[in-house]
């Protein structure tokens, strides 16, 4: 099951399949996705106590861990409550890999239309932070 979605940067796809938005991307089916979440109990990896309260507070953030799991935690908005109700999903942007947005292509991609108030409106990507062990990289 696909949804497109506005989230809390951009229009984008978001399923529990990681496989499922690869595939519609026409990407390598095991190239990693975002998971998105709005709580930290669903996202298994621990944090090095290091950086706990520094991701706890950020906002619009990617972070990726030395193993390669990526996530992000969105606290507020209507993409929140979203990902409250369904619980945490992988996310993608709403788009052919290496192309820009296309509202055609988007909808006749997903499985189900989320839309609310906000529209479908392709915005700034959100930061993206590889946290190391003594330092961050800033990858976006």
């Amino acid at each position: 099951m696909v949804y497109l979605a506005q989230t809390d940067t951009m229009a984008g796809f978001l399923s529990k399949d990681m496989r499922a938005l690869n595939a519609l991307k026409k990407r390598p089916l095991n190239k990693p996705c975002i998971l998105c979440s709005a709580s930290f109990h669903e996202i298994t990896p621990r944090i090095s106590n290091r950086y706990k309260k520094f991701v706890r507070r950020a906002k619009k953030t990617t972070f990726i861990l030395k193993n390669g799991f990526s996530f992000r935690i969105i606290k507020d908005g209507a993409h929140a409550e979203f990902l409250r109700k369904t619980g945490a999903m992988y996310s993608t942007s709403a788009n052919e890999s290496g192309k820009c947005f296309d509202m055609d292509f988007a909808k006749s991609k997903a499985d189900i239309i989320v839309e609310d108030e906000r529209g479908f409106k392709e915005g700034a990507p959100s930061m993206i932070l590889k946290l190391r062990q003594k330092r961050l990289k800033k990858i976006r």
